[in-house]
């Protein structure tokens, strides 16, 4: 079983994970010609950072 301590720093990665991909995103739609495949792939990653976050916090029971 993870402790704390590990979901926290899991936690905390996601959050960084999304800000990442929200950085690709926003420099991907003000190009001239958006790779719409790369905006919905990098959209999806971050729902699934998103719903990751939840269940460790739920874990943490928060």
């Amino acid at each position: 079983m993870m402790g704390n301590k590990n979901h926290k720093k899991a936690i905390e990665s996601f959050f960084k994970q999304i800000a990442k991909h929200k950085e690709k995103l926003k420099l991907e739609l003000e190009k001239d010609f958006p790779d719409l495949g790369l905006i919905k792939h990098w959209e999806k990653e971050v729902r699934t950072f998103e719903e990751n976050i939840q269940k460790k916090l739920k874990r943490l029971g928060q």
